[in-house]
Protein backbone atom coordinates (compact mmCIF):
# COMPACT_ATOMS: atom_id res chain seq x y z
CA UNK A 1 0.00 0.00 0.00
CA UNK A 2 1.33 3.71 -0.63
CA UNK A 3 2.36 5.09 2.25
CA UNK A 4 -0.30 7.82 0.96
CA UNK A 5 -3.02 5.47 1.33
CA UNK A 6 -1.97 4.33 4.13
CA UNK A 7 -1.57 7.56 6.15
CA UNK A 8 -4.99 8.25 4.82
CA UNK A 9 -6.33 4.99 5.70
CA UNK A 10 -4.89 5.49 9.85
CA UNK A 11 -6.30 9.24 9.64
CA UNK A 12 -9.51 7.26 8.78
CA UNK A 13 -9.33 4.89 11.53
CA UNK A 14 -8.10 7.65 14.26
CA UNK A 15 -11.56 9.01 13.04
CA UNK A 16 -13.68 6.82 13.49
CA UNK A 17 -12.41 5.56 16.47
CA UNK A 18 -12.54 9.50 18.44
CA UNK A 19 -15.93 9.36 16.87
CA UNK A 20 -17.18 6.37 18.08
CA UNK A 21 -15.91 7.50 21.66
CA UNK A 22 -18.11 10.18 21.37
CA UNK A 23 -20.99 8.95 20.29
CA UNK A 24 -20.33 6.28 22.77
CA UNK A 25 -19.71 8.90 25.67
CA UNK A 26 -23.10 11.41 24.07
CA UNK A 27 -25.02 8.28 25.04
CA UNK A 28 -24.03 8.94 28.82
CA UNK A 29 -27.32 9.94 31.30
CA UNK A 30 -25.45 12.17 34.23
CA UNK A 31 -27.68 11.99 37.08
CA UNK A 32 -27.11 14.86 39.97
CA UNK A 33 -28.74 12.95 43.69
CA UNK A 34 -29.07 14.13 47.05
CA UNK A 35 -29.45 10.83 49.37
CA UNK A 36 -30.13 8.31 49.98
CA UNK A 37 -26.96 6.76 48.24
CA UNK A 38 -28.12 3.41 48.74
CA UNK A 39 -31.41 4.63 46.14
CA UNK A 40 -29.23 6.42 43.80
CA UNK A 41 -26.99 3.26 43.46
CA UNK A 42 -30.19 1.26 43.12
CA UNK A 43 -32.11 3.48 40.50
CA UNK A 44 -29.01 3.81 38.13
CA UNK A 45 -28.74 -0.25 38.37
CA UNK A 46 -32.29 -0.52 37.13
CA UNK A 47 -31.96 1.79 34.54
CA UNK A 48 -29.05 0.64 33.32
CA UNK A 49 -30.06 -2.69 33.21
CA UNK A 50 -33.29 -2.06 31.62
CA UNK A 51 -32.39 0.49 28.84
CA UNK A 52 -28.66 0.14 28.12
CA UNK A 53 -27.66 3.81 28.75
CA UNK A 54 -24.81 4.27 30.86
CA UNK A 55 -25.54 6.52 34.17
CA UNK A 56 -22.51 8.99 35.55
CA UNK A 57 -23.80 9.46 39.28
CA UNK A 58 -23.20 12.10 41.51
CA UNK A 59 -24.69 11.43 44.65
CA UNK A 60 -24.44 13.89 47.77
CA UNK A 61 -25.69 16.18 50.09
CA UNK A 62 -28.82 18.52 48.73
CA UNK A 63 -26.13 21.76 49.37
CA UNK A 64 -23.57 20.19 47.26
CA UNK A 65 -25.87 19.53 44.55
CA UNK A 66 -27.02 22.77 44.56
CA UNK A 67 -23.45 24.21 44.77
CA UNK A 68 -22.03 22.18 42.14
CA UNK A 69 -24.95 23.38 39.71
CA UNK A 70 -24.33 27.10 40.65
CA UNK A 71 -20.63 26.32 39.57
CA UNK A 72 -21.65 24.83 36.35
CA UNK A 73 -24.36 27.49 35.71
CA UNK A 74 -22.37 28.25 32.22
CA UNK A 75 -21.44 24.99 31.36
CA UNK A 76 -24.12 22.50 32.55
CA UNK A 77 -23.37 19.10 32.94
CA UNK A 78 -26.12 17.34 34.62
CA UNK A 79 -29.28 15.73 32.69
CA UNK A 80 -31.43 14.65 35.56
CA UNK A 81 -31.68 16.37 39.14
CA UNK A 82 -33.01 14.74 42.45
CA UNK A 83 -32.93 17.01 45.46
CA UNK A 84 -34.62 16.50 48.77
CA UNK A 85 -36.00 19.92 48.42
CA UNK A 86 -38.72 21.18 46.58
CA UNK A 87 -37.66 24.99 46.59
CA UNK A 88 -34.58 24.39 44.95
CA UNK A 89 -37.06 22.81 41.76
CA UNK A 90 -39.06 25.95 41.98
CA UNK A 91 -36.03 28.09 42.15
CA UNK A 92 -34.82 26.03 38.75
CA UNK A 93 -37.54 26.48 37.44
CA UNK A 94 -38.10 30.26 37.89
CA UNK A 95 -34.47 30.66 36.67
CA UNK A 96 -35.99 29.61 33.56
CA UNK A 97 -33.10 26.02 33.97
CA UNK A 98 -35.64 22.99 33.73
CA UNK A 99 -37.14 21.30 30.59
CA UNK A 100 -40.48 20.99 31.11
CA UNK A 101 -41.70 17.03 30.97
CA UNK A 102 -44.30 15.01 33.03
CA UNK A 103 -44.04 11.63 32.52
CA UNK A 104 -47.13 9.61 31.66
CA UNK A 105 -46.19 7.68 35.19
CA UNK A 106 -47.15 10.22 37.48
CA UNK A 107 -50.99 9.69 36.65
CA UNK A 108 -50.97 8.33 40.72
CA UNK A 109 -48.98 10.97 42.11
CA UNK A 110 -51.12 13.72 43.87
CA UNK A 111 -51.22 16.96 42.05
CA UNK A 112 -49.62 18.72 44.77
CA UNK A 113 -46.45 16.76 44.14
CA UNK A 114 -46.61 17.18 40.08
CA UNK A 115 -45.43 20.72 38.22
CA UNK A 116 -44.52 21.27 34.92
CA UNK A 117 -40.92 20.61 35.13
CA UNK A 118 -40.73 18.59 37.99
CA UNK A 119 -42.39 15.37 39.79
CA UNK A 120 -41.67 14.62 43.70
CA UNK A 121 -39.54 10.85 43.49
CA UNK A 122 -40.72 10.18 47.32
CA UNK A 123 -41.73 11.90 50.09
CA UNK A 124 -39.87 11.92 53.38
CA UNK A 125 -41.57 13.81 57.29
CA UNK A 126 -39.22 15.88 59.36
CA UNK A 127 -39.96 13.83 62.80
CA UNK A 128 -38.30 13.25 66.07
CA UNK A 129 -35.70 10.62 66.23
CA UNK A 130 -35.77 9.04 69.84
CA UNK A 131 -32.63 6.68 71.13
CA UNK A 132 -35.26 4.04 73.15
CA UNK A 133 -32.48 3.67 75.39
CA UNK A 134 -32.02 7.43 76.61
CA UNK A 135 -32.72 8.05 79.81
CA UNK A 136 -34.38 10.93 79.45
CA UNK A 137 -38.37 10.87 78.49
CA UNK A 138 -39.50 9.94 75.52
CA UNK A 139 -41.09 13.15 73.85
CA UNK A 140 -44.13 13.19 71.51
CA UNK A 141 -44.41 16.93 70.70
CA UNK A 142 -41.62 19.38 69.79
CA UNK A 143 -41.94 21.63 72.47
CA UNK A 144 -41.54 18.59 74.92
CA UNK A 145 -37.96 19.88 74.24
CA UNK A 146 -37.83 22.89 76.35
CA UNK A 147 -37.90 20.68 79.45
CA UNK A 148 -34.72 21.20 80.90
CA UNK A 149 -34.16 17.74 81.13
CA UNK A 150 -33.29 17.68 77.82
CA UNK A 151 -30.03 19.90 78.33
CA UNK A 152 -26.82 18.95 75.80
CA UNK A 153 -29.63 16.02 74.51
CA UNK A 154 -30.76 17.25 71.33
CA UNK A 155 -29.46 17.32 67.53
CA UNK A 156 -30.56 18.92 64.71
CA UNK A 157 -29.70 18.75 61.07
CA UNK A 158 -28.04 21.99 59.44
CA UNK A 159 -30.57 23.54 56.82
CA UNK A 160 -28.08 25.05 55.48
CA UNK A 161 -26.82 21.83 54.62
CA UNK A 162 -29.88 19.54 53.98
CA UNK A 163 -32.81 20.54 51.87
CA UNK A 164 -35.10 18.53 54.13
CA UNK A 165 -33.46 20.35 57.11
CA UNK A 166 -34.23 23.99 55.85
CA UNK A 167 -37.85 22.63 54.89
CA UNK A 168 -38.31 21.77 58.36
CA UNK A 169 -37.13 25.28 59.62
CA UNK A 170 -39.68 27.13 57.16
CA UNK A 171 -42.33 25.08 57.66
CA UNK A 172 -42.21 25.62 61.53
CA UNK A 173 -41.44 29.30 61.35
CA UNK A 174 -44.62 29.64 58.66
CA UNK A 175 -46.92 27.51 61.14
CA UNK A 176 -45.52 29.17 64.21
CA UNK A 177 -43.85 32.55 63.41
CA UNK A 178 -42.00 34.30 66.23
CA UNK A 179 -42.64 30.96 68.67
CA UNK A 180 -40.72 28.52 65.96
CA UNK A 181 -37.75 31.06 66.51
CA UNK A 182 -38.73 31.10 70.23
CA UNK A 183 -37.82 27.31 70.53
CA UNK A 184 -35.19 27.13 68.59
CA UNK A 185 -33.46 29.28 71.14
CA UNK A 186 -34.74 27.26 73.79
CA UNK A 187 -33.04 24.26 72.46
CA UNK A 188 -29.85 26.80 71.68
CA UNK A 189 -29.42 27.66 75.18
CA UNK A 190 -29.69 23.77 76.47
CA UNK A 191 -26.78 23.00 74.21
CA UNK A 192 -28.61 22.44 70.98
CA UNK A 193 -25.71 21.30 68.90
CA UNK A 194 -25.86 21.29 64.72
CA UNK A 195 -23.16 18.90 63.90
CA UNK A 196 -23.65 18.46 60.10
CA UNK A 197 -26.78 17.21 57.53
CA UNK A 198 -28.93 14.73 58.28
CA UNK A 199 -26.64 11.63 58.94
CA UNK A 200 -24.64 13.57 60.45
CA UNK A 201 -27.28 15.05 63.56
CA UNK A 202 -28.74 11.21 63.30
CA UNK A 203 -25.27 9.61 64.60
CA UNK A 204 -24.76 11.34 67.76
CA UNK A 205 -28.49 9.83 68.62
CA UNK A 206 -27.39 6.11 67.27
CA UNK A 207 -24.22 6.16 69.37
CA UNK A 208 -26.05 7.32 72.42
CA UNK A 209 -23.86 10.68 73.01
CA UNK A 210 -27.48 12.62 72.64
CA UNK A 211 -31.12 11.44 72.66
CA UNK A 212 -32.66 13.58 70.31
CA UNK A 213 -33.11 14.71 66.63
CA UNK A 214 -35.22 17.74 66.37
CA UNK A 215 -36.38 18.01 62.84
CA UNK A 216 -35.01 13.95 61.72
CA UNK A 217 -35.28 12.75 58.43
CA UNK A 218 -37.73 9.81 58.85
CA UNK A 219 -36.48 7.89 56.55
CA UNK A 220 -32.90 7.66 57.78
CA UNK A 221 -34.14 7.07 61.27
CA UNK A 222 -36.74 4.18 59.88
CA UNK A 223 -33.90 2.62 58.08
CA UNK A 224 -31.79 2.10 61.42
CA UNK A 225 -34.74 1.03 63.17
CA UNK A 226 -35.12 -2.07 60.52
CA UNK A 227 -31.68 -2.83 60.83
CA UNK A 228 -32.11 -3.19 65.02
CA UNK A 229 -30.83 0.56 66.28
CA UNK A 230 -32.12 1.70 69.13
CA UNK A 231 -34.03 4.11 67.79
CA UNK A 232 -37.72 5.76 67.57
CA UNK A 233 -39.49 7.25 65.00
CA UNK A 234 -42.20 10.13 66.24
CA UNK A 235 -44.29 12.11 64.52
CA UNK A 236 -45.47 15.03 66.55
CA UNK A 237 -49.67 14.95 66.15
CA UNK A 238 -49.34 19.00 66.73
CA UNK A 239 -48.04 18.79 62.70
CA UNK A 240 -44.87 17.97 60.86
CA UNK A 241 -43.24 19.21 57.56
CA UNK A 242 -43.13 17.15 54.60
CA UNK A 243 -40.30 17.24 52.51
CA UNK A 244 -40.56 16.13 48.77
CA UNK A 245 -37.95 14.96 46.43
CA UNK A 246 -38.17 16.40 43.50
CA UNK A 247 -36.39 15.22 39.78
CA UNK A 248 -36.82 17.31 36.90
CA UNK A 249 -34.09 17.77 33.67
CA UNK A 250 -32.09 20.53 33.01
CA UNK A 251 -33.30 22.49 30.13
CA UNK A 252 -29.90 22.61 28.28
CA UNK A 253 -29.14 18.51 28.38
CA UNK A 254 -28.59 17.01 25.44
CA UNK A 255 -29.56 13.66 26.27
CA UNK A 256 -33.10 14.79 26.60
CA UNK A 257 -34.95 11.52 25.53
CA UNK A 258 -32.63 9.77 28.01
CA UNK A 259 -33.20 11.73 30.73
CA UNK A 260 -37.21 11.52 30.41
CA UNK A 261 -36.79 8.11 30.75
CA UNK A 262 -34.81 8.09 33.81
CA UNK A 263 -37.55 10.24 34.71
CA UNK A 264 -40.28 7.53 33.95
CA UNK A 265 -38.04 4.73 35.00
CA UNK A 266 -38.04 6.32 38.74
CA UNK A 267 -41.56 6.98 38.78
CA UNK A 268 -42.41 3.54 37.32
CA UNK A 269 -43.72 0.61 39.10
CA UNK A 270 -40.17 -0.69 39.41
CA UNK A 271 -38.62 2.32 40.39
CA UNK A 272 -41.09 3.59 42.78
CA UNK A 273 -40.86 0.22 45.29
CA UNK A 274 -37.10 1.34 45.38
CA UNK A 275 -38.21 4.36 46.57
CA UNK A 276 -40.56 2.21 49.77
CA UNK A 277 -37.86 0.21 50.26
CA UNK A 278 -35.64 2.96 51.39
CA UNK A 279 -38.32 3.92 53.80
CA UNK A 280 -39.48 6.89 52.02
CA UNK A 281 -42.88 7.51 51.20
CA UNK A 282 -43.43 6.74 47.21
CA UNK A 283 -44.69 9.63 45.19
CA UNK A 284 -46.99 7.65 43.54
CA UNK A 285 -50.05 6.57 45.75
CA UNK A 286 -51.12 2.88 43.69
CA UNK A 287 -47.47 2.05 45.98
CA UNK A 288 -48.15 0.68 49.24
CA UNK A 289 -45.04 1.29 51.91
CA UNK A 290 -44.34 0.00 55.08
CA UNK A 291 -44.05 3.64 57.12
CA UNK A 292 -46.73 6.10 57.89
CA UNK A 293 -48.07 8.11 54.60
CA UNK A 294 -49.34 11.50 53.97
CA UNK A 295 -52.80 10.81 54.95
CA UNK A 296 -51.68 9.48 58.16
CA UNK A 297 -49.95 12.85 59.58
CA UNK A 298 -51.04 16.07 60.38
CA UNK A 299 -49.08 18.49 57.71
CA UNK A 300 -47.78 21.50 58.14
CA UNK A 301 -48.31 23.76 54.98
CA UNK A 302 -44.91 25.92 54.55
CA UNK A 303 -45.87 29.49 52.89
CA UNK A 304 -44.32 30.15 49.99
CA UNK A 305 -43.03 34.06 50.68
CA UNK A 306 -41.19 32.29 54.13
CA UNK A 307 -39.63 29.29 52.08
CA UNK A 308 -38.77 31.98 49.29
CA UNK A 309 -36.52 34.22 51.54
CA UNK A 310 -33.25 31.43 52.10
CA UNK A 311 -30.61 34.38 52.86
CA UNK A 312 -33.03 35.71 55.52
CA UNK A 313 -33.73 32.21 56.86
CA UNK A 314 -30.56 30.55 57.31
CA UNK A 315 -29.23 33.81 58.53
CA UNK A 316 -31.81 34.07 61.45
CA UNK A 317 -30.79 30.39 62.09
CA UNK A 318 -27.58 30.93 62.48
CA UNK A 319 -28.15 33.98 64.59
CA UNK A 320 -30.39 32.05 67.06
CA UNK A 321 -27.92 28.92 67.07
CA UNK A 322 -24.71 30.51 67.25
CA UNK A 323 -25.10 33.73 68.75
CA UNK A 324 -24.49 32.96 72.28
Amino acid sequence: MPSSNRAATVMTLTLVSVLGVSTAHGQELTVYSSGPGELANNLVSGFEEETGVDVNLFQSTTGDVMSRLEAERVNPQADVIISASWDSAADLEAEGRLLDYTSSNAESVPDFLVNDTYTAQGVAALSLAYNTQSDVPRPSEWEDLRDPVYTDQVSMPDPAQSGSAYDFVAGLVSDRGEDAWALLDVLADQGLIVPGANRAALNPVLQGGRSVVFGAVDYIALGQAARGESVEVIHPDSGTVIAPRPIMIQADTDQPDQAKSFVDFVLSETGQRMVADVFLMPARADIPADRATIDELTVIETKDDVAADREALLGRFKEVTEGR
